[in-house]
């Protein structure tokens, strides 16, 4: 099959070119990728995997063979799924328990955006507690994970806040629904109650001060590159502020269809929007890594398969 391989010597050490088929097991559906999704964690991935290898978590397209253990959806259904790799090919075997079914007027391209990046979101603000009336800050706000991290906590009641790295990236963070904009945390003053941190590093300590008594800290991403380095006892409760820090790591069991057929419900209502800052055919994937990993993209990238 056609498939973007791992190769030290490509721009993004991505190129297109061939990999075996995979073969579905009894409980997995095969699938027809028609488009996926790119991701920070392929970036750093695809730095370690062998050459050869097809990675990518994220895929969206058309069931060609059902599971053979049955359970799952049928021949010609549109699906969207998560898998530990694989994403990045013309074909695509995933669990039954890793797939939902995509509705009718959903963008299969827009769904293939949801599996890591909306489910992350999602995941992180269900870890941080109730949202009704508390103040979630929410660092990279204007990435794919951040981007979906806004409209969640906006939806459950939160008072947002979305802090971007400059004036143009933080356009549009109000029409997701955001009530407060920072460039940076400095103009941030009153205390939080949740923060869901993609950045890491200083952004990260900096963040966590901010916590009010008995907040959390969700961290889902690490794209400053760079260490944080907590004050000694502050997760103790000690010094102030006392709070509670949670690091979210991605890891433990997750119900994917249905977390996924959340997340579809509400973008089939209009209450969840995708924001796609890169779309275009999987050959231009050098021009994607360059887009995400100087942190130009506003929202996600994806790649059009075929």
């Amino acid at each position: 099959m056609r498939a973007l391989i791992v190769d030290p010597t490509a721009p993004g050490r991505l190129r297109l070119g061939e990999a075996p088929d995979p073969v579905a097991g009894p409980a997995q559906v095969l699938v027809e990728v028609r488009h996926t999704s790119l991701n920070a964690a392929e970036l750093f991935f695809a730095q370690r995997a062998e050459p050869g290898e097809v990675i990518g978590f994220d895929a969206a397209g058309v069931v060609v063979t059902a599971a053979a253990g049955g359970g799952g959806p049928a021949v010609g259904s549109r699906v969207v799924g998560f898998a530990a790799g694989g994403g990045f090919g013309a074909l695509r075997a995933m669990d039954v328990a890793d797939v939902a079914v995509v509705p009718g007027g959903v963008d299969l391209g827009e769904a293939a955006t949801l599996p890591v990046a909306a489910g992350t979101a999602l995941r992180a603000l269900e870890q941080a507690g109730p949202l009704l009336g508390r103040r979630v800050l929410v660092t990279g706000a204007s990435g794919g994970v951040g981007a979906f991290a806004v409209q969640l906590a906006a939806l459950g009641g939160a008072y947002v806040i979305g802090v971007a790295g400059t004036e143009e990236s933080a356009q549009g963070l109000i029409g997701l629904g955001a009530h407060e904009v920072a460039i940076g945390l400095a103009g941030v003053t009153e205390p939080v109650d949740v923060v869901i941190d993609t950045v890491g590093g200083d952004q990260l300590v900096d963040a966590y001060a901010l916590l009010a008594p008995g907040g959390t800290l969700q961290s889902v991403g690490w794209a400053s590159g760079r260490e944080a380095s907590l004050p000694v006892g502050s997760t103790l409760g000690s010094p102030i502020p006392q709070t509670l820090v949670s690091v979210y790591n991605g890891t433990g069991l997750i119900d994917r269809r249905a977390q996924l057929d959340r997340l579809l419900t509400l973008v089939v209502a209009g209450r969840l929007r995708v924001p796609v800052g890169w779309r275009g055919p999987w050959d231009k994937v050098a021009d994607a890594v360059e887009a995400l990993s100087s942190r130009r993209l506003r929202g996600k990238a994806v790649l059009d398969v075929g």
